[in-house]
């Protein structure tokens, strides 16, 4: 069977027409084409239109369409077909997919930070790993689509199986992954709108066999954008982890974080000082390259828990490098600081603290 290419895709969906009778893959509503071997994604964005910017909903049976299409082919394996419109200030959340049956995962955390470079992926990987550890059955999903590195953390290649509709989670150091670096190739950027994000998260969500999780662990993108108000909106999340570094100028991002979720009622499990400090590998000296304490201090003036501090650690870089998570090496000395995280995380997490999803009015 020929490798599906681009040209392919096109040509499967050449009688997919809008309700104006245009093509579909003609029309400026459709964007950000990946093809990644057997399976495509891209977007329909309502608000490149000004005939449905104001009401995408009715570019859904096209959507609908356009999806059924693909899987009518067999040299398609996995679709991926995202409806999102309105303006990206205001996004209109596109239809998600139907939620898993149960069993489901029992509790969602988000592991945010206010910017990048924190180290937020290598927390979040760790601390599920180091949740694993402990005795917990634990998914992570990779929620940051523009810059997914989950799968270079994990060490994890080659393409996950499709069930029917569900995707197969990989198994990695005891626990369950899934991240869209593994659905398109690394060097193919997405270029996404914000609302078009968010949709792709939900189908991860919902389009991923996760099976009986104790928890799931969603290493959010930085910031506070769609996708964090897309996941909070949609999602009975049990709380937020916010990593920051102890320098001021993340810290003041990190509030803002903090802020975000606490105005649509996600209770915040803490904060953790990442790259808190340097222990020189040959001298023992101690350098707070980046200071020291300011996350504690934040925490306390904030009211939220400290969950403690992680070392900037030469070790933990060359393992993260090398797809092999310190927190998995029992033998490891800075495997101790992750298991102490894991271990605050779940004392935070109070039996069926879930929230429902609140209702955001925008004004």
């Amino acid at each position: 069977m020929s490798k599906l290419a681009p040209d392919d895709v096109l040509t499967v969906l050449s009688d997919i027409t809008l309700p104006d009778g245009s093509t579909l893959t003609k029309s400026p509503v459709f964007t950000g084409l990946v093809v990644r071997d057997d399976h495509v994604a891209f977007a329909i964005d309502a608000s490149l239109h000004d005939a449905y910017q104001n009401n995408p909903g009715l570019l859904a049976p096209v959507r609908a369409a356009a999806d059924a299409a693909l899987k009518r082919d067999k040299r398609v394996g996995r679709a991926t077909v995202v409806l999102t419109g309105g303006p990206s200030s205001n996004p209109i959340p596109a239809p998600a997919a139907k939620p898993n049956p149960d069993p489901k995962p029992k509790q969602i955390i988000a592991v945010g930070s206010g910017k990048g470079g924190v180290g937020k992926s290598t927390v979040a990987v760790n601390l599920a790993v180091g949740l694993a550890r402990l005795g917990k059955s634990v998914g992570l999903l990779d929620a940051d689509v523009y810059g997914p590195s989950v799968q270079h953390l994990l060490g994890l290649t080659g393409d996950p199986r499709a069930d029917g509709d569900k995707i197969t989670p990989m198994d990695a150091f005891g626990i369950k992954a899934m991240t869209m670096g593994l659905l398109v190739d690394q060097s193919t950027p997405m270029i996404w709108r914000g609302p078009m994000v968010g949709s792709a998260i939900l189908q991860l969500l919902n389009d991923v066999d996760w099976g009986p999780l104790d928890v799931l662990v969603v290493d959010m993108p930085p910031g506070t954008g769609d996708a964090q108000l897309t996941l909070a909106q949609r999602t009975p999340l049990a709380g937020a982890v916010i990593v920051s570094t102890p320098q001021d100028l993340a810290l003041i991002d990190a509030r803002k974080a903090i802020a975000m979720f606490e105005k649509v009622q996600v209770p915040i499990l803490g904060l953790v000082e990442n790259m808190s400090v340097f222990i020189c590998p040959k001298c023992g000296h101690e350098s707070h390259i980046f200071s020291h304490g300011g996350a504690e201090d934040a925490a306390k003036s904030l009211g939220i828990s400290f969950l403690g501090g992680l070392p900037l650690d030469i070790d933990v870089r060359m393992a993260s490098d090398d797809g092999k998570p310190i927190a998995a090496n029992s033998g490891a000395p800075q495997a101790a600081a992750f298991l102490n995280l894991a271990s605050a995380v779940l004392d935070n997490l109070a039996a069926d603290t879930a929230l429902p999803p609140p209702r955001l009015v925008m004004d």
